[in-house]
């Protein structure tokens, strides 16, 4: 099987070229597009557990502890401990925070009105319960026991 057979293949190659394609509009913002995928996950007023970020997003706990202490360190966000659980910590957007997120907000946005004026509404259907298929696959482990 040659690679551009392979799903992994073009899931990996377009995934890529929509990662430099974001990189390049967060660049122009100040930011990165892992910041930016931050800032979305975070509740605009309640702010967001910071234990329930990384599952989100499918990250590892210490690649968002480095990304968050990054977004603290450039005014991007706060801490503060949670109000019911004194245990828990909750990440809330500043004032800059919030207008970060919403350029990101538009950046998805755009991209996905975009592909919606490029590709037929069945197409994409079909390509998102193929894709959701495939993640149902691997959550199984049914793949390599």
């Amino acid at each position: 099987m040659k690679p551009e057979e392979t799903v992994d293949y073009n899931v990996k190659v377009c995934w890529h070229a929509i990662a430099r394609m974001y990189n390049l509009q967060a660049a122009k913002f100040g930011i990165t597009t892992s910041i930016g995928f931050v800032l979305l996950n975070i509740h605009p007023q309640e702010g967001t557990p910071a234990t329930k970020i990384a599952p989100k997003m499918g990250l590892e706990a210490r690649s968002l502890t480095r990304i968050l202490k990054s977004m603290e360190e450039d005014g991007l966000i706060y801490k503060a401990g949670d109000s019911v659980d004194k245990r828990s910590v909750r990440i809330f957007l500043t004032e800059k925070g919030l207008e970060k997120k919403e350029l990101a907000r538009q950046t998805v946005r755009t991209f996905n009105l975009k592909v919606r004026e490029q590709i037929p509404e069945n197409d994409l259907a079909v390509f998102f319960k193929v894709i959701n298929q495939i993640n149902v696959l691997i959550d199984s482990k049914k793949i390599y026991k």
